[in-house]
């Protein structure tokens, strides 16, 4: 476990007893280099300027160089330096603002944020969101007195007071508050030296891995020394409590997930999936774009942006083809058209939420191959069976749930090696997390269809060959990237 250790302008400015906590002046941390090596601790840095090369700057500068985890980032440090480079969360937060207060009274300028928390119980979805973009210790937030409705006029970090004075005792609860931990793993005879984040959705319908998936994870990973914790999308202030995030959610750059990934990168921390790789992955028009251009084989594709295009689409691909949108996921937003009719309904319905789509020759197989690939290296090999007088995998037009087809897993050695090698020459132009590959295997040869960011993984499916080396792996990868 990592220790938490606060830095303070002055020894004075906290009273030793203060918090549990190890304080230390930024003079200190500065001049000790090798005070904790071996170590990662999670430093909050509460000096009394961050202004640009002042010792609070470079008490962050230089954790970052020293691989600590620390707040408020350099990162962060430079963003509230100017009102035009955080003005892109302005948007969000005035309308999050003007929510909490529902016509209410305006609560007084400046409202003072602490670690995620506002005295005014009105505010505390609203703090929370103030936090997440701009993790700070102590945050105001300035509003414009003119407006006539609450609008955000500036942010700053906000002044650290004297021990004991109000604002302190609040910044210090909500401290505590903010490096409290949960603990919920089995009690184990020796403490764990990693903790891990899962992130899932018990409510998610077709979720990457299963709850019992998860529960054996954790088993797995006890045995090489971690803790795997379980958190939902309301735990994002205490993501920096753990030393990696494993996201178990269906991912999309537009929800939660994406801010997970994003807050991980930002602490340090390894996380899969990475925010670049969600990027890359869930766009299927980029992927079809990086393929062709690194040589990797995909079916005959056309782009089509609007209706113009669709002539070339039927020339070039002929009936029946297969036409997607470009961020669906597990098998939705892809659907086989027959004729040029029904192609072009479908078309001008999708093309009025995006402005792109993806039309790709209709391969017909009775499965779907897929590798899993973690760090460059192949993980899993396994069959994916179409539904029931399905084409796809997944057949989600039953009326109700969807219906799976079955599956069948194979050894490493025994995959056919040109399934293999397409695979990893796929994963390997995305990044070095953890893929899924789908891809077709014809009488033409074998085409990738896809590079998923967070493939399934589920326990007696993906795992039922290669059996618990599988989550051994992914244990120790995520190990190995800490250790670094």
């Amino acid at each position: 476990m990592s220790q938490w250790v606060v830095l303070v302008g002055r020894a004075s400015d906290l009273d030793n007893g203060a918090t549990p906590h190890k304080i230390m002046t930024s003079r200190d941390y500065l001049a000790r280099p090798n005070l904790f090596r071996g170590q990662r601790p999670k430093i909050i840095n509460l000096s009394r300027s961050y202004a640009y090369q002042s010792r609070g700057y470079y008490a962050s500068l230089l954790a970052e160089a020293r691989g600590h985890r620390i707040i408020p980032s350099v990162e962060t440090m430079i963003d509230l330096s100017e009102k035009k480079l955080y003005e892109n969360a302005l948007p969000e937060l005035d309308a999050a603002l003007r929510k909490a207060i529902d016509k209410g009274e305006r609560p007084a300028s400046p409202i003072r944020i602490y670690f995620g928390y506002a005295d005014d119980p009105r505010l505390e979805r609203f703090a929370k969101l103030v936090f997440d973009w701009f993790r700070a210790p102590a945050l105001e937030v300035h509003l414009d007195p003119h407006a006539e409705v609450p609008t955000i006029r500036r942010i700053a970090f906000a002044a650290i007071g004297k021990p004991g004075a109000p604002d302190t005792q609040r910044l210090l609860a909500a401290m505590e508050r903010y490096t409290a931990r949960e603990w919920r793993a089995a009690k184990s005879k020796t403490p764990a030296k990693y903790s891990f984040a899962t992130l899932y959705d018990p409510k998610e319908e077709l979720p990457p891995s299963s709850v019992d998936t998860l529960k054996h994870w954790a088993r797995v990973a006890a045995r090489l020394g971690v803790d795997v914790e379980p958190i939902t999308r309301k735990d994002l202030p205490r993501l920096a409590n753990f030393d990696a995030l494993f996201i178990r959610e269906t991912t999309s750059i537009s929800n939660h997930t994406y801010r997970f990934a994003r807050r991980a990168m930002q602490e340090g921390m390894p996380v899969i999936d990475d925010p670049i790789s969600m990027i890359r992955c869930t766009n299927k028009v980029y992927l079809d774009e990086l393929m062709t251009g690194n040589g990797v084989p995909t079916p005959p594709s056309v782009m089509v942006g609007g209706k113009e295009d669709l002539q070339r689409a039927a020339d070039v691909l002929g009936f029946p083809m297969v036409l997607k949108i470009p961020d669906g996921s597990f098998s939705r937003g892809v659907k086989k058209v027959e004729t040029a009719a029904q192609l072009t309904a479908l078309a001008t319905a999708w093309l009025e939420d995006t402005d792109l789509l993806i039309a790709q020759k209709f391969m017909p197989t009775n499965f779907d191959w897929r590798i899993g690939v973690l760090g460059g290296e192949p993980l899993f090999a396994v069959q994916y069976l179409m539904a029931k007088s399905h084409w796809q995998i997944i057949n989600h037009e039953t009326g109700g749930r969807p219906m799976e087809g079955g599956f069948k897993g194979f050894s490493l050695g025994d995959a056919p090696p040109q399934v293999l090698d397409a695979g990893l020459r796929a994963a390997r132009c995305i990044g070095d997390g953890l893929y899924g590959v789908d891809l077709k295997e014809t009488d033409d040869g074998v085409f990738v269809i896809e590079v998923n960011d967070n493939p399934n993984l589920e326990h007696g499916v993906e795992d039922s060959i290669e059996k618990d080396e599988v989550w051994t792996r992914l244990t120790r990868w995520f190990i190995d990237r800490i250790e670094r």
